[in-house]
């Protein structure tokens, strides 16, 4: 049995954002020694109603500690006054699914496409009309992607993805564990420093 390496996140996951640079590091060290399987895990279901204030306060205090805790993260807080938040980041699962859809390759793009949108652009990636932007972007095919955005079959295979990183135990993000020989090994994460994880993982 191959050895994988499980990535579960959510692009409106703050500390996803801030462990990207350490994440990218740690991937291309990787690269071509064990297989990396990506999985979206769903941090906030779909909801039309306003982000309450004390959770909008909560979040940008988040935001706060992140770009204090791993140096060189930026946020854009222009966003808490140009858009109006919803605690709903299933829209954006959704469409890393469904750029993945039209290649591998679109899962990460599209992913960072979303995060520089919401952290740096201050733009809602929680309203379809901004994925639909985004994946036009990235030059998908944009029909395709808004008709697949909002379909029945994409949802059920979010909630599929998300009840597999459930199954893994994970329920917070970002998270990485390891799969080898059927036992599953949960990695610690540094946001700071990817030899650390890298050792771990060399040890399994």
């Amino acid at each position: 049995m191959q050895t994988r390496l499980y990535y579960v996140h959510d692009p409106m996951c703050s500390w996803c954002w801030g462990f990207e640079p350490t994440r990218r590091q740690l991937f291309a060290a990787l690269e071509g020694r064990l297989e990396i399987e990506r999985l979206v895990g769903g941090l906030a279901p779909d909801t039309d109603e306003p982000m309450p204030e004390a959770m909008r306060n909560m979040l940008q205090q988040t935001w706060h500690r992140i770009a204090t805790s791993i140096p060189g993260t930026e946020f854009n807080f222009e966003f808490w006054e140009k858009c109006q938040p919803r605690r709903a980041t299933y829209p954006a699962n959704r469409a890393v699914i469904a750029a993945r859809a039209q290649g591998e390759e679109f899962d990460t793009q599209m992913t960072a496409r979303i995060q520089r949108a919401y952290y740096l652009e201050a733009r809602n990636p929680s309203d379809n009309s901004t994925l639909i932007e985004l994946a036009d972007d990235l030059g998908l095919d944009c029909e395709r992607f808004a008709d697949e955005l909002s379909s029945a079959a994409l949802q059920r295979q979010l909630l599929q993805e998300i009840q597999h990183s459930r199954m893994l135990g994970i329920d917070s993000f970002p998270s990485l564990a390891v799969e080898k020989s059927g036992r599953l090994h949960h990695i610690a994460l540094d946001y700071n420093d990817a030899q650390a994880m890298l050792a771990q993982i060399e040890a399994i």
